[in-house]
């Protein structure tokens, strides 16, 4: 059976601001309308005798992929990782819960989530090809003909020819510099390492023990000690932080004597860097890519996004413009490698900005701060159907929420009452009180807070379904996914 294991834990900075710690590219919708990870199962979904996906990402991130998976359709597990360590350990946990569920002959088809196929047929046909070779024990990578110099890339030096499609891996090539790039583009010998892999489980887990036996022992302790929690599988925080940070290319495949490359001719696109968004997106005559509310007067060869306001330019050449709510980015084409260094600078600096979202998600849905001031704070909720936030009480703030889509079923000191569009309520300061949505359309509210007190850390949890502690992102004001997301932002709370 195959296995696809999808990576969803890179955070993405060279597309910042609208990739962010607290809900990184993998889960936007770059190129469409569905996420980079939406498109990811898609694309699993489609292929012959595929068993249910693995998804393995971090912590904070649990509840968008959860929400995501859900929403594929594709039947499918969530695995954490307590920490990052790289790939190599995550698909070694991956490989060993493939073991303990479908025996020795699992194979694992290893996907990063960020990443565009054009073409589908030709993606499953490069799989069925890998598939041959791994029933034979080898380690197969995808590789990609380069389309132009990009020194963001690793790249494969491919030797002799296998089979059709198939090419023995000769070297692994660290990013080049662009000038040694474009001398690659012109040997047909040399392709664009892709990240995706495909081999069987045991036979990763042999080369990993050979090769790098402290991840293997790390992994596999991890994976030992193991629990679920809700829907998730936790792996064990202690094990799997002793597991060196290293790839799948240098831990295993650099080493590996029976590496070979298929030949991935799918229109496949990397989305890390706004020119590669751009290119998936196309451009128009004046060769500018435009995504939202944009005018463009006498502008050449820009990338223009939108995402919250009117954005409108006149004269420019060849640059990057990326407007959200709380952060603009304004670069010239030629620089955008240099955007993770700018983010590492912002966060260096303590800029909320650089990592976390206004908007932050939750199991039961969203939460996005309006306003801010002293002694008060204004946000817009958002529950979906049949969420429920946990039962809970502040110190130092009342609450006061207003209804304007939906029905609010709410508790406040053991009372009960349901509330429809224009209809309000009052949380008094210390009141034990919940927020549900019981229809069947998204409930929006706005909330006033008012007090001495706004953090986040305001909050006594009575009972929560989502199984969180008071120590966790708090829920009250939030939605489905990143935790980190209001961490990082002065008095949003999250409970």
């Amino acid at each position: 059976m195959l296995i696809p294991v999808l990576l969803a834990g890179g955070i993405g900075t060279r597309l910042w601001p609208l990739s962010r710690e607290s809900r990184p590219k993998q889960f936007l919708a770059l190129n469409g309308e569905a996420s980079l990870l939406e498109q990811t199962l898609a694309r699993a979904a489609l292929l012959g005798e595929v068993g249910p996906a693995l998804l393995i990402g971090n912590v904070e991130h649990r509840f968008v992929m959860a929400e995501q998976l859900r929403a594929s359709g594709m039947r499918g597990q969530v695995i954490l990782e307590p920490s990052r360590r790289d790939t190599a350990p995550a698909v070694a946990a991956a490989a060993f819960q493939a073991l303990a569920e479908h025996g020795d002959n699992a194979e694992l088809l290893v996907m990063p989530t960020d990443h565009a196929v054009a073409d589908a047929r030709a993606f499953e046909q490069a799989v069925e090809r890998a598939r041959a070779r791994a029933a034979r024990g080898g380690m197969t990578l995808f590789g990609v003909r380069p389309a132009r110099p990009e020194p963001g890339f690793g790249y494969i030096q491919a030797g002799e020819t296998l089979d059709e499609g198939v090419r023995r891996v000769q070297t692994f090539v660290e990013k080049p510099d662009r000038a040694r790039a474009a001398v690659y583009l012109e040997n047909p010998d040399y392709y664009w390492n892709s990240g995706m892999f495909l081999f069987r489980a045991r036979d990763y887990l042999a080369s990993l023990a050979r090769q790098a036996p402290a991840i293997h022992a790390a992994a596999k302790a991890a994976h030992a000690g193991a629990h679920i929690d809700i829907d998730f599988l936790r792996l064990d925080e202690g094990e799997f932080e002793q597991s060196p940070s290293k790839s799948i290319d240098y831990a295993v495949m650099e080493g590996a004597d029976d590496a070979v490359m298929v030949e991935l001719d799918a229109g496949w696109t990397d989305l890390g860097s706004w020119s590669a968004v751009a290119d998936a997106a196309g451009a128009d005559a004046q060769g500018n890519s435009v995504q939202g509310d944009v005018v463009v007067e006498d502008s050449q060869g820009c990338i223009l996004h939108s995402q919250d306001r009117l954005l409108a330019t006149i004269g420019l050449r060849d640059t990057i413009v990326i407007e959200t709510a709380d952060a603009v980015l304004v670069a010239d084409r030629g620089s955008e490698q240099r955007i993770r260094e700018l983010v590492t600078r912002l966060t260096d600096s303590g800029r909320e900005e650089a990592t976390a979202y206004r908007k932050a998600y939750r199991p039961w849905g969203s939460y996005e701060q309006i306003a801010v001031g002293e002694r008060f704070q204004v946000k817009h909720i958002r529950v979906t159907p049949g969420g429920r936030l946990s039962l809970q009480k502040h110190h130092h703030r009342a609450e006061h929420w207003i209804v304007v889509h939906g029905t609010a079923k709410i508790t406040c000191d053991g009372r009960e009452s349901l509330l429809t569009e224009n209809e309000s309520t009052f949380i008094p300061l210390g009141a034990v009180h919940r927020l549900e949505n019981p229809g069947k359309v998204d409930l929006d509210l706005i909330e006033v807070q008012s007090g001495s007190y706004l953090g986040e850390d305001d909050i006594v949890r009575f009972d929560d379904v989502y199984g969180r502690s008071d120590s966790e992102p708090q829920d009250r004001n939030t939605v489905p996914d990143t935790a980190a997301a209001a961490d990082s932002i002065p008095h949003a709370t999250k409970e």
